[in-house]
């Protein structure tokens, strides 16, 4: 037998073929040294060592020192299904993305800043370097990842995978970043709006664990929720359900992007909170905070601007997510992106806020809690919508 039994085509796939040989192996037989795949497959011990190195980083192949025959060996043993999926998260100044096994759990990820907002496919092109700078790093082959998914700062219609008019990434609207990437990589690629994956990745595995129905916020530029109801993602019939930051709460307030006045946004989102902040927040703490890790940083340190802020944010989110109680009845509540770092000093305002405007039968059961995830939620996400949509 010889190891170029495919028809000739492309090292990718002679290498995938081969692959498949190996863990077939291992499917039928067990645990097996590599001279025990060299003999079964009939490929040599380079190609058989090669293939399991890049198996054992993607991981799925354990690998342990052994003895056969009085002589040392190494024993191979499958631990998942093979394959690999890819992330990939857009934020407005920053790609990041996340390698993960075939199961969704994170192997690697890398993250660059990058002017995301200016252009779409100069973004798409982007990503595209980084899955396969990621890739390489990681000693996975392109040609093993299965899925993509790839997170979206704004809503995407779930029948055509276009972004909405209104996002933290306007001159998308229209771009379908999906299609876009898949003609890219070569690899089948699905698109979805950053807190669906939040809330997804919370209840899979953070704050939502044991909770049926959530509801994640998140806060940057805007805000957005995720909305889970009886396990299911709800996205609405266009893919905008969860746009909570267009709740007008003052029809006299300011002009939001979305062209209406007081939306929740126009409190809470991260271009309105420091326009807020006096030109200098005092001589001890050195110059105005500039983004919003910075005034929370100097909110947690005691000072009064910064603090009164963030209380008003959490009064704003309050209310809002006191309509939501009414409306979906969730029994968890989790606020994340980087405002919710603040801790009580935004969560403590919010609760006494929805106290004032829910039902009572509607905060009965609710808690309000923070992201177990942080800044990774929508990775996570991602990742795991990857897994599912291969198995």
């Amino acid at each position: 037998m010889t190891e170029a039994t495919v028809t000739p085509g492309s090292q990718s796939a002679l290498r995938q073929a081969n692959e498949r040989r190996v863990v077939d192996v291992l499917r039928r037989d067990g645990t097996c040294t590599q001279a025990e795949l060299s003999r079964s497959t009939g490929l040599s011990a380079a190609s058989v060592s090669n293939i399991v190195r890049g198996l054992r980083a993607a991981g799925t192949v354990s690998v342990r020192d052994t003895s056969s025959n009085g002589r040392r060996a190494r024993a191979v043993t499958l631990l998942r299904p093979p394959g690999a999926v890819v992330a990939v998260d857009f934020t407005a100044d920053r790609v990041r993305v996340a390698i993960g096994d075939s199961d969704g759990n994170m192997l690697a990820r890398e993250e660059i800043d990058y002017d995301v907002a200016s252009d779409a496919e100069r973004g798409i092109r982007r990503a595209a370097w980084l899955t396969e700078t990621t890739l390489v790093r990681s000693r996975i082959d392109l040609g093993t990842v299965s899925s993509v998914v790839v997170s979206v700062p704004g809503p995407v219609d779930p029948a055509t995978g276009e972004v909405g008019d209104i996002s933290c990434v306007p001159r998308w609207a229209g771009f379908r970043p999906a299609k876009a990437l898949t003609e890219r990589l070569g690899v089948e690629a699905l698109a979805e709006n950053d807190a669906n994956l939040s809330v997804l990745a919370e209840q899979y595995r953070g704050a939502g664990v044991g909770a049926e129905h959530v509801v994640h916020l998140v806060i940057s530029e805007g805000v957005g929720a995720g909305i889970m109801m009886s396990g299911r993602l709800f996205r609405g019939a266009g893919g905008t359900a969860g746009e909570v930051g267009h709740i007008a709460l003052d029809p006299r307030g300011q002009v939001c992007r979305c062209g209406n006045r007081g939306c929740l946004e126009t409190f809470v989102g991260a271009n309105y909170l420091l326009d807020m902040l006096p030109q200098n927040n005092g001589a001890a703490r050195g110059p105005r905070p500039v983004r919003i890790p910075d005034m929370v940083a100097a909110a947690l340190e005691g000072d009064p601007g910064s603090r009164r802020i963030i209380a008003e944010a959490g009064t704003a989110l309050g209310q809002s997510t006191a309509i939501m109680a009414n409306l979906f009845n969730p029994d968890r509540v989790i606020v994340g992106g980087e405002l919710a770092e603040a801790g009580e000093l935004l969560l403590d305002p919010m609760r006494r806020a929805m106290e004032l405007g829910s039902l009572g039968s509607a905060l009965e059961r609710l808690e309000l809690v923070p992201s177990a995830l942080g800044q990774d939620a929508a990775l996570y996400g991602a990742l795991r919508m990857a897994a599912r949509y291969v198995n």
